[in-house]
Parts: structure tokens; C-alpha cells; sequence
């Protein structure tokens, strides 16, 4: 096509045809959208209508047309707001009205009593215009109800929200104007004083149920000023909306809806209160015994629907509630945890209960025929939450989660690090989540010039049912992933999923790991020798890393452009096999890498291996492959939260450097989220870190690796200090500043070198500790890692290998090390897969071609370009990025290729003036040995190994 602007149907396709695609756009709606992004034609409120739900924290988009068939209109949708995620808050604070239109489309900007989670009961009294009343009127009012309904008798008393202290509560005096009351909810107010409460509730001698939620006095005593309570009012079944284990008939008929404030007990005449009742809702009532009297089938025999969510039943056996729930002849619909107190499969729930034809509100037939095991379909929407001090960019962070998508930008010479995020306009953002969606969203890049400078993003949108006026319209949220790739785990993002089934997954995992138990390798002598040649010849050293080339200038060692003619191969690409035969490698050549040194330099494989040798150590964090462990991962997150412990995580990517794509948050559905910008680890935070200078600090060490089996490690005491810009804190708005939580200062920020010796007599005097006992927890540290891989995978041996490692260090509050990760002395390679005559693409087809590669493989996959020729230089090539496009979930995905980095001897160049030698002292450690090498090192930087 000729440059200039896209004027004709078939330029849009040549142009855009890759693109149309992958987002999956039916030929026949081709046209329509050409029309549409030309005319920039936004039509979609012609045909649909927001509405709101879930007490209007959600909204839905609901067709207002009288019809619309598939695959019939596609609708643009633009995108309201676009970020990187660094720059979210100071976006929301600098960008006129963006926090307040952020606000009101994530339905944020309502007032919310975040407590008021579970009332039971109307609220606090009001006059018939609903005007609010004062305890006297309140009082009065009850009073004057119940003489006109009968004997007078107040049964029922609501004093809600009315800034009542104990002293106010106490003049009162409750318990003589109302001796015969059932029900007394105080609610949201001031009371303080456990005696004065407790004194005046404890002379309720009929009293039933009670509320005290939202009171200060819970938040300190709660729990054992409950067990006063329940044992000075012995009828009490309802204690802040859970059943004591006094539960009978009264709590059950509450639960039934039998028992309100306007029928508040039983009629006396009637032997079988409940039998009548049908539908019973016990969910979330804290209840450990199920087993009364009254919740019996001879007392509810007409019992048709019972909910049991929520409650951890844990005094009973499970196959004595299953033959409980047997006995209830007409049950047929059941809701309950699975895994949970009746089991852990809904299959055998089935078998045992074969009266059922609903279980958590799903067809019985459907989970038989599916042969699933855990079932939930009527998953509660995760809305945002807040507290009252919260602002609204505060409220716009947190909830953004829940409507954020993200792409990532990349053009024939680099792609962008980082991902790009954007929320899609009202309409789009209305667009809720089904399993069955009859809808579909993609996003879309228009370029309207025929080239990425003229790029436009938008999201597409169009039928894939047939619907009607009134329905709802919905998109599926995790388009293309299924069961194999956590698909219900991921939901947790904006679902709230069974807590129970994660967590009970976790403890296994858990379990497991603490059941390990370590062997160490056995001791062997070295077998390693000099690489020098008899006739003294010099080592030929073929490398492709210009530091290497440049430094290396000793009379043992001669630089050759030939790989295969050299002794030595130093490379910053991965070798293998195949990597060997297409560069005319043999196996007498040494090189300076470890087979499937993958198990310490990528993070996932790092954690996987430490923790099959070691389980669970003190210096690694809890760790999770997101990939592979999301369920143990939110089962931890779970217990740390039902625990009142801190739940601050870091997400990493597997393969990257220099912190790229690292974010540290507490909020779980971020978590899940950020899995759609690449394969990631999650690691809890380390909150609490040894500071230095009141900054965060982290310590790289260089580990030199000279046999595996059996294991030869050297570690220099000199070691690199990175050290943050900023004052550590753990305030929420710090996690977007990344010169507090981050040391790597190379590439952004301002770098603050501090050498060895100064920081050991600093650090020593600011903590009054000992650097030496320091480091010997850090050499015991990196050799259990070490001595991990050998174990672990022996097949990492080659007399051939040599290497060197940076492993990163950081001390927690108590001076225990605690590892970070194990880099190469370049960046993280990525290896590529390069078909034949890759590199003779012209740079314009590139990603077009990669596109087209890609539609042929597993959508569901992150995919790795796995090798590049070594003939790639000699033909010329000057890319230093490529960039891969994977279709996943309805997205556009990139992926990082880095194929060289030199950060390390830009380092070693700058510290302790050892430019002229480093490179010299891994080659004299490859050659000569450690001997030699040690004490050329002790004469000349006065470095000590073990």
C-alpha cells in the first residue's frame, strides 16, 4: 500500500488483516467496522442501556433494542483512561475530573457503612417520613406498638446508630422497663465498658438474640466478653448475627423468616413451629454443631432448600451430617463449602444425598455428566471496599482492578517494557462477567495512516448469541483460558470463590513442603585441572561480549572470531544441543554456563528447586509460581487474612532484570490480574527489612562455580551494595514510588555506590551488630542454594562448565539474610526460536510474521522464541529486541527478548579500580584454577573464599 491515509475497504484489510485476526472479528463484520473506525461512529447507546445493580456498586449493560442476532453489529468502545500502572496515582492527581469520572464508572463514589455487612434486622427507629428518632421517642414509640397490638409487652428493641455510650446505656435501664425482650440490637454506638455492658445485658432472662456490632467494645474484647454473655443469658441463640451453640427453634425460624420484629416468638398453641418451613438460610452463622433438636426432619419436614455456606461445622463427622441431611425427605436443593464439611467432591455429596437436583444452585445431571468435582456457581461479585479515610484516588487504585485490561507496545527495533493499562468507557465497563457470555470484547489497534505512529486504541464489541430486548449483555473475563490454566482460581480476581477449597489446597502444599526434610551431597575431592596446553600454546577465546574482548589481555589467552576453533567459550546466549550442532561445537570445549543452570537463574525454577530440597527454609519467602500455584497462593493469602497478619506480596517476572514488570501490592485481585502481563512468581514481601541509613538496601554477592558434582564454590568477601534513593515506609501510596521499594538505581532513579569497607563500618556502628557473623549466615545461605541445585539436579554436572553468578541478598529486621534471586553476569537471556531465513525478513513484516507464526500455536501458552543461530552476527543483524505477539484471553500480549546485557561489568569496570583485571580473574579461574586465582586475589583486592 502506498503511505498515506487508508481510503479504501481493501487497504483497512492489507493494513490491519493480522490484526482482524487475532482479535478474532468475523469476515463478515469486516466492513462494518472499517465504516465505523473511519467515521469514528460511537453508536453503541443507540442499542443499550447501564444499569445499576448490586445496590448500585456494580453497573450491567442491559440491549434495549428489540433484538439482535448474532454476529450481526459490532460497536466501538473507547478507552477512557490509559497508564502506566507507575504513573496511575499521580495521573489521578494531576489529570482535571479523571478521578472523579474513575470514580463514578468503578461505582466508588457512594457513601458505604463498610460494617454494615450483616444486619439482620430493619435498623434503627424512625418516624413514618423517616426522620431519624432520639432513645426517648424510640422508647416511647415501642411502647405505644405494643399496647395497641396486645398485652404491651415490648418484645423486640432496635437502638441503633445513636451515639449511645455507657453511661447513656446504663440510665436506661433496660432490663426493668423490658424484662420479657427477645431481641436487642445495639448497633453502631459507643459502648466502651465490658462491666457495664455485660451487667445489664446478663439480666435479659429471656433474651434470644443480641447485636452489638460496630461498637468499640468488640474491638478489644469481643470474644471473651461474648462467652460471659452467652453463659449469663442461657436462652441467647443469636450473638451478633451467629448462632450460639443454645441455637433451637427461634434462631431457625429468624433464618426462615418466621421470626421478625413483627412476629417475634412462637404462638404457644403450636407443638411444631417449623414445620412449615421450606426454605432455610444458615450461610455465614459461625455455626461448629449442626446437631439440635430442632434442626431435625421431625421438626422440618417440609424443608425443601437449606443454604450451609460458610460455617465450619467442625464438631461434626461428615458422614453423620450427610446421614442427617439424608433424613430430610424433601430436600432437593442444597448449598454448601466444597470442599467443606460434607466432603470434598460434589460427586460423592451426589451419591450420598440422592434426593438432590440442585446442588449450589447447579443442575444435578450436569455435574454427573461433567464428573465435576467442586461446583459454585453462584459466586458473590469481589466490590470494591473502603474506610471512611479513604480518598477517592485511594478508592480508584483499589477498585481499578476490577475493570483494568492491558497491552503492550512494540515496534521493529524494541518493545516497551512495561505494560500498558487502560479502562474502557462506561459501556464497556458495564460488561459483566458470564461463563456463557453472548458477547465479545477485543481489544484493537486502528491505524488509520498505515503505520504504528498513527495508532489509535480501541476495544470492539459484538454479538456472539442471539439476544433480546432486556437481556443482559456479558463478556467472558478469561476468553480462551479454561481448567488448565487456573481458570477458576483466576476468577477469584472478581468473584468471591470458596475460600475453604483454597485454603485446605494450601495446607496440603504447606504440609508437603515442611515435611522435607534436606540430604546434603557427600563430600568428594576435586576433580578439576588446568585448561593450560602442553606446549604452552595460548587458550583461544572465542566471545561475543565486547567487555570480554576488550579486557581480556593477558599473554594466556588469544581472542578468536571462530567459535569453533576455540578452547573457551565465553557467550551471553544459552547453549545446548541444538545450539552446539548448528555452531560446530564439540564437547571438549570449555563454556561458561551449566546445563540447566535454568534451576537457579529463572525465579520460578529458583524457588521449585530450594523447595524440593529444602521445603520451606527461613531465608526464602513464601513463594509461588502464579502459573502453576495460584490456588496454594490465594489459600495463603486467605489464611493471612482470617489471621489479621500483613499480606504484602511481590510480583516478579520469571526472566527479567533490573526490576522490570515488578509491582508490590496487597490487593488480591492485582495479584491474579498482572498474571496477563507475563508469567510471574508471587513472593511475600519482606516488610520488615534491615535498613541502612533508613533506606532499603540489598547486597549482590559473586559466586564463582567451578564443579557441581562434586561442589566447588568461591565467594568473594567484597560484595555491591544497591541502596533505594528514599526512606523506607510501608505507607500504600509509597508502592508506586519505586526509589523507595527498589535498589537498582543503573537505569533510573540516582545511583548511590557505596563501597565495601565504608558500608560494613557504617552498618556496624548504625545497628551494633557484627558484619562477620552477617556474612557467615550468608555463606551457609548461598551454599544450601547451591548445594540445592546439585541435589535436586545432578544433571547440572559438566566437567567442561564454568560460571559465575550474582546472587542477590537482603537482611530482614533481624540481620537473617533472605534470598532474592540468582542472576548470570548478564541479563536473564530469553532463548529464541528462529525458523530458517528468520533474520532475512524485512523489519516491517517482522511482526506480521510472527503473528501468523503464533495463530498456529496453543493460545493458552506464553510462548519463548527458543534459539537464535550464531550466524545471526555475521549476517549483519543490528536487533537488539523482537518482539512476540501471543493471543491470550483477548488480548495482546508481548514478550521480552533481550539478547545481550553487559550491567554486570559496567559494575565491575566502576568498583575498587579492577578494570583492567576482572576479566583476567575469570579467565585465571577457568584456567589456572582457584589456587592460582586465590592468591592473585588476596595479593591484589584482599578477598577470602571458603
Amino acid at each position: 500500500m502506498a503511505a498515506g491515509r487508508i481510503r479504501s475497504f481493501e487497504e483497512f484489510v492489507e493494513v490491519h488483516g493480522i490484526l482482524l485476526a487475532a482479535a478474532g472479528v468475523p469476515l463478515s463484520l469486516h466492513q462494518q467496522l472499517f465504516e465505523k473506525l473511519s467515521m469514528e461512529t460511537f453508536d453503541a447507546g443507540g442499542f443499550f442501556q447501564i444499569e445499576p445493580c448490586e445496590d448500585g456498586r456494580q453497573r450491567r449493560l442491559v440491549l434495549t433494542s428489540d433484538s439482535m442476532a448474532k454476529e450481526s453489529r459490532v460497536f466501538l468502545v473507547d478507552h477512557a483512561w490509559t497508564f502506566r500502572l507507575s504513573d496511575a496515582r499521580k495521573q489521578l492527581e494531576e489529570v482535571p475530573g479523571l478521578a472523579e469520572r474513575m470514580a463514578s464508572l468503578m461505582c466508588v463514589d457512594i457513601h458505604l457503612n463498610s460494617d454494615a455487612e450483616e444486619v439482620d434486622h430493619p435498623g434503627g427507629g424512625r418516624d413514618e417520613n423517616g426522620t431519624k428518632l432520639g432513645i426517648m421517642e424510640i422508647l416511647e414509640s415501642e411502647i405505644h406498638k405494643a399496647k395497641e397490638k396486645g398485652d404491651g409487652t415490648v418484645r423486640w428493641l432496635e437502638l441503633e446508630e445513636l451515639d449511645m455510650d455507657d453511661s447513656m446505656f446504663l440510665s436506661l435501664d433496660l432490663p426493668s422497663k423490658f424484662p420479657n425482650l427477645l431481641a436487642l440490637s445495639l448497633c453502631g454506638n459507643k459502648l466502651e465498658n465490658v462491666g457495664i455492658v455485660v451487667e445489664e445485658i446478663i439480666k435479659f432472662k429471656h433474651l434470644k438474640a443480641l447485636w452489638l456490632n460496630d461498637n468499640p467494645i468488640l474491638k478489644s474484647i469481643g470474644d471473651q466478653m461474648a462467652d460471659t454473655i452467652i453463659q449469663g443469658c442461657q436462652g441467647l441463640e443469636i450473638y451478633n448475627s451467629h448462632f450460639t451453640s443454645n441455637f433451637g427453634a427461634w434462631a431457625l425460624g429468624f433464618c426462615g423468616g418466621i421470626i421478625s420484629k413483627d412476629n417475634p416468638c412462637f404462638l404457644p398453641q403450636i407443638e411444631h413451629p417449623l414445620r412449615s418451613l421450606t426454605l432455610l438460610n444458615l450461610s455465614n452463622r459461625a455455626i461448629h454443631n449442626l446437631f439440635s433438636k430442632a434442626f431435625s426432619p421431625a421438626e422440618m419436614p417440609s424443608l425443601s432448600t437449606l443454604n450451609l455456606r460458610g460455617n465450619p461445622l467442625e464438631q461434626n463427622l461428615t458422614h453423620e451430617l450427610l446421614e442427617l441431611l439424608k433424613g430430610f425427605t424433601c430436600l432437593n436443593a442444597l448449598e454448601v463449602d466444597i470442599p467443606g464439611p460434607l466432603g470434598e467432591s460434589a460427586i460423592e455429596i451426589l451419591e450420598s444425598l440422592p434426593n438432590l437436583s440442585l446442588l449450589n444452585v447447579v443442575n444435578v445431571a450436569k455435574i454427573l455428566e461433567s464428573k465435576t468435582h467442586a461446583i459454585d456457581s453462584m459466586l458473590q461479585p469481589r466490590l470494591p471496599e473502603w474506610s471512611s479515610e479513604d480518598s477517592l484516588i485511594d478508592r480508584v487504585i483499589n477498585a481499578m482492578w476490577l475493570y483494568l485490561m492491558t497491552y503492550r507496545l512494540a515496534d521493529e527495533e524494541k518493545i516497551d517494557e512495561t505494560s500498558v493499562c487502560y479502562v474502557m468507557d462506561e459501556l464497556g465497563s458495564a460488561l459483566r462477567h458470564s461463563d456463557e457470555p453472548n458477547f465479545r470484547m477485543s481489544p484493537f489497534l486502528y491505524m488509520p495512516d498505515g503505520n504504528l505512529a498513527s495508532a489509535v486504541s480501541f476495544s470492539i464489541l459484538w454479538p456472539i448469541q442471539n439476544i433480546q430486548k432486556g437481556d443482559e449483555c456479558s463478556r467472558d473475563y478469561l476468553f480462551g483460558i479454561g481448567e488448565e490454566k487456573q481458570r477458576s482460581a483466576r476468577l477469584t480476581a472478581w468473584f468471591h470463590t470458596p475460600e475453604n477449597y483454597f485454603v485446605k489446597q494450601f495446607e496440603k502444599h504447606k504440609e508437603k513442603l515442611e515435611s522435607i526434610s534436606f540430604h546434603a551431597p557427600s563430600l568428594k575431592p576435586s576433580a578439576t585441572r588446568s585448561l593450560l596446553h602442553n606446549d604452552g600454546s595460548a587458550l583461544r577465546v572465542y566471545t561475543d561480549i565486547p567487555q570480554v574482548e576488550e579486557l581480556l589481555t593477558r599473554p594466556e589467552f588469544t581472542i578468536t572470531t571462530d567459535p569453533k576453533d576455540a578452547d573457551i567459550i565465553w557467550t551471553s546466549m544459552q547453549v545446548d544441543e541444538e545450539m552446539k550442532a548448528a555452531a560446530g561445537l564439540t564437547d571438549q570445549q570449555y563454556i561458561n554456563q551449566f546445563p540447566f543452570e535454568a534451576c537457579l537463574v529463572m525465579k520460578h525454577h529458583l524457588a521449585e528447586t530450594v523447595q524440593k530440597a529444602h521445603g520451606c527454609p527461613e531465608w526464602l519467602q513464601p513463594t509461588y509460581n502464579l502459573e502453576t500455584q495460584l490456588t496454594h497462593l490465594i489459600g495463603e493469602y486467605c489464611v493471612r487474612k482470617r489471621k489479621g497478619l500483613d499480606n504484602l506480596w511481590i510480583l516478579k517476572p520469571w526472566n527479567m532484570a533490573r526490576t522490570i514488570d515488578t509491582t508490590i501490592t496487597c490487593n488480591l485481585s492485582a495479584i491474579i490480574r498482572l498474571m496477563e502481563t507475563g508469567p510471574k512468581i508471587c513472593q511475600k514481601y519482606i516488610e520488615h527489612p534491615a535498613l541502612f541509613r533508613g533506606k532499603k538496601f540489598d547486597i549482590r554477592y559473586i559466586v564463582l562455580v567451578r564443579s557441581m558434582d562434586p561442589l566447588e564454590i568461591f565467594l568473594s568477601d567484597v560484595f555491591w551494595v544497591r541502596l533505594a534513593n528514599n526512606p523506607y515506609c510501608l505507607d500504600r501510596h509509597s508502592f508506586f514510588e519505586y526509589e523507595t521499594h527498589f535498589t537498582v538505581m543503573n537505569y533510573r532513579g540516582r545511583l548511590n555506590h557505596i563501597n565495601t569497607r565504608e558500608f560494613v563500618r557504617e552498618f556496624e556502628q548504625e545497628h551494633q551488630v557484627k558484619w562477620m557473623d552477617i556474612h557467615l549466615r550468608v555463606k551457609r545461605m548461598i551454599r544450601s542454594v547451591f548445594e540445592s541445585a546439585a541435589v535436586v539436579h545432578p544433571e547440572m554436572h559438566s566437567p567442561k562448565s564454568r560460571a559465575m553468578y550474582g546472587v542477590d541478598v537482603m537482611l530482614d529486621y533481624n540481620f537473617q539474610p533472605k534470598l532474592l534471586e540468582l542472576q548470570k553476569p548478564r541479563s536473564s537471556t530469553l532463548q529464541l526460536l528462529l525458523k530458517p531465513g528468520f533474520w532475512a525478513l524485512k523489519p516491517q513484516r517482522l511482526v506480521s510474521f510472527l503473528c501468523l507464526l503464533l495463530e498456529h500455536l496453543d493460545t493458552e501458552e506464553w510462548v519463548t522464541l527458543k534459539k537464535v543461530l550464531w550466524s545471526c552476527q555475521s549476517l549483519g543483524t543490528k536487533a537488539c529486541w523482537i518482539p512476540l505477539i501471543s493471543k491470550r484471553h483477548g488480548h495482546v500480549i508481548w514478550h521480552e527478548v533481550s539478547m545481550s546485557h553487559t550491567y554486570l561489568f559496567d559494575i565491575l569496570r566502576t568498583h575498587q579500580n579492577t578494570s583492567c583485571g576482572m576479566s583476567n580473574i575469570l579467565f585465571l579461574f577457568l584456567v589456572f584454577g582457584h589456587s592460582c586465582l586465590k592468591i592473585w586475589l588476596a595479593s591484589r583486592y584482599e578477598i577470602r573464599f571458603y
